[in-house]
């Protein structure tokens, strides 16, 4: 079977969470299916370590996309070209969008659909992008999978597809997130957040992010509770960050606040595991990698209490309303002040994490293309 799959948020240095969810599927479906053949389709030059197997041949194919009317030419006009020209049998597209002009059999993973709920989160053209093609690509495409229970009800509720087209493939976590010795800790502290103890959030800065949230409430610990503890935000800026800037810009302890950027995968699983809690109130989630990285780095967790979040963390975390800012900072000063009760919630972890891997993803992934072929 000739298999031809979207490969173009494969990109050195620079994956986020639908490119983890990539190469993470990939790497173990390419090795563990060696009877078939796969082909890449990347929109730029591509990094020969996303090749994982001797089945896998890489195809650039331009224009690089990264506007919606690029996404227009690559997946109606270039994608059915190539679809054609190289006898796929199957298109597999881990980020969502697929080709409507073509009838090869396609597998679409769609991770969310917070673009419907909340549209005037992203720039317009995107938000126009997104509410005008993905409802057509879901109906479009021969079987969807998507991360969470949570995301399928929503888009076979939204959309009007039946439940039996959406298989649920959980995320999963980089093997590297573990605990780290107490010196070590340390030197992560030293290096990132003048030698103090810290909270950390990791994701890309963008409103569904409620970083503005997190930081109100992180004011109000530092007003209330008498805590030497830093906040330290990893993640590069996605879209719409004015309003977090202008909120760091006014709070009272904005010196307490580390904005550390993007970091390296072996870096960022360093600062989880030094961190003393994940403090994650996103307003909107199809999964929260982030969750499960802090569970395998033996951190304790601070949630919101909507969308996939409590189905992720299941009882190992501290959940409350993503809007609710006293509480999120009442339970900062109790995951501060009480080693029994973050030592409960990191065992609460250890169980959890155990119903999530990459290789329980990559195995649903499969039986999504199974599915789609018959």
């Amino acid at each position: 079977m000739n298999i031809a799959v979207n490969t173009r948020l494969l990109l050195k240095g620079k994956l986020e969470g639908i490119g983890w969810f990539t190469y993470e599927t990939l790497k173990r479906i390419t090795a563990q299916h060696p009877e078939h053949k796969f082909f890449f389709i990347f929109d730029r030059e591509y990094d020969k370590d996303f090749v994982f197997s001797d089945n896998v041949t890489p195809i650039v194919l331009a224009p690089p996309t990264r506007h919606p009317f690029l996404w227009i030419l690559w997946f109606e006009y270039r994608i059915p070209k190539l679809l054609k020209k190289i006898g796929a049998d199957v298109f597999v597209s881990t980020d969502g969008y697929i080709s409507l002009r073509t009838n090869i059999p396609q597998v679409d993973v769609i991770h969310d659909i917070n673009f419907v709920h909340n549209p005037q989160q992203l720039p317009k053209l995107t938000s126009w992008y997104y509410n005008k093609y993905f409802v057509r690509f879901a109906k479009k495409a021969a079987h969807i999978g998507t991360v969470s229970e949570f995301s399928k009800n929503d888009i076979c509720s939204t959309y009007g597809i039946e439940k039996e087209k959406v298989t649920v493939c959980y995320n999963g976590s980089n093997e590297k997130y573990t605990p780290l010795q107490e010196s070590e800790k340390q030197e992560i502290r030293d290096k990132y957040s003048n030698g103090k103890k810290f909270f950390v959030f990791v994701g890309a800065l963008s409103p569904r992010k409620n970083v503005e949230g997190l930081l109100h409430s992180f004011e109000i610990f530092k007003d209330k509770y008498d805590c030497d503890i830093n906040l330290v935000i990893v993640g590069g800026s996605l879209h719409k960050t004015e309003s977090i800037e202008k909120v760091h810009s006014e709070m009272k302890h904005k010196d307490n606040v580390i904005f550390a950027g993007r970091l390296e995968n072996d870096e960022l699983c360093k600062v989880m595991a030094a961190s003393e809690c994940l403090t994650y109130i996103p307003h909107f989630e199809g999964f929260g990698i982030p969750l499960l990285e802090a569970m395998y780095a033996e951190t304790a967790i601070i949630s919101g209490n909507s969308t996939s979040l409590p189905e992720v963390v299941g009882d190992a975390a501290l959940m409350c309303s993503t809007t609710d800012y006293n509480k999120v900072a009442e339970n900062m000063y109790r995951i501060c002040n009480d080693k029994e009760l973050r030592e409960s919630m990191i065992e609460k972890g250890r169980k959890q994490r155990e119903k999530f891997s990459w290789q329980k993803t990559s195995e649903r992934l499969w039986n999504c293309i199974e599915k789609a072929i018959k």
